[in-house]
């Protein structure tokens, strides 16, 4: 396969798979061995097995780091810290991307960046949306009640209220306390039962600050 060759079928794709190139007809015999090649050349950066980059150079657009977390990763969605920050309901830059999986967990340290999924049963992975970032690039992303629910899930004593607390939440409103009630339902655990009140009375001190 010549390099003009691979741009052609990429065309202006952020993130590309060794899949779609297989696409265009080309034998993993050709296809494999030359990836290899431009990896150690400097051409393409290699996220994991099977996905791609082009390098600076080379790319037309800089993929969102969202969407690089829902390629690195199918069925899954970007939750906790990561997406409370794209909702600026935390204050805090995020630097790693934090995703939620009914697979198995991993950390990814990637050329660009550092990609942790955590897991979760089936039946408590919903409520996530499809966000578009730019033209061609969407992600699947919790809703801001969700992402939440997540983040107190999977911390020890998260729901507790100064655990809550020390997370500065911000630009409450757009939290829907109903949405969250029923959220907290079908993770059946008391412990986000717990976290749905401390969460509600922080946000009715809020709005009774703003009066």
């Amino acid at each position: 396969m010549k390099w003009s060759y691979l741009l052609t079928l990429i065309g202006g794709e952020p993130v590309f798979t060794s899949a779609l190139l297989r696409s265009g007809r080309v034998s993993d015999a050709e296809l494999l061995p030359q990836l290899t090649r431009w990896t150690k050349s400097g051409r393409i950066l290699q996220l994991r097995r099977g996905v791609y980059l082009l390098a600076p150079p080379y790319r037309k657009v800089e993929p969102h780091p969202f969407l690089i977390a829902n390629h690195l990763r199918n069925g899954s969605y970007v939750s906790l810290q990561s997406a409370l920050s794209h909702y600026g309901m935390i204050p805090e830059h995020v630097p790693v991307v934090t995703s939620v999986t009914t697979g198995r967990p991993e950390r990814l340290d990637t050329p660009v960046g550092t990609y942790v999924f955590h897991h979760v049963k089936p039946s408590r992975f919903f409520a996530y949306v499809q966000v578009e970032f730019s033209q061609r690039q969407h992600a699947f992303v919790a809703t801001p009640e969700k992402a939440l629910l997540d983040l107190v899930y999977l911390t020890p004593h998260g729901e507790r209220n100064p655990y809550l607390r020390e997370l500065r939440l911000q630009n409450l409103e757009i939290i829907d306390k109903d949405v969250l009630a029923k959220a907290a339902e079908r993770f059946g655990k008391t412990k986000i039962r717990r976290a749905v009140k401390n969460i509600i009375r922080i946000i009715e001190e809020e709005e009774y600050d703003e009066l």
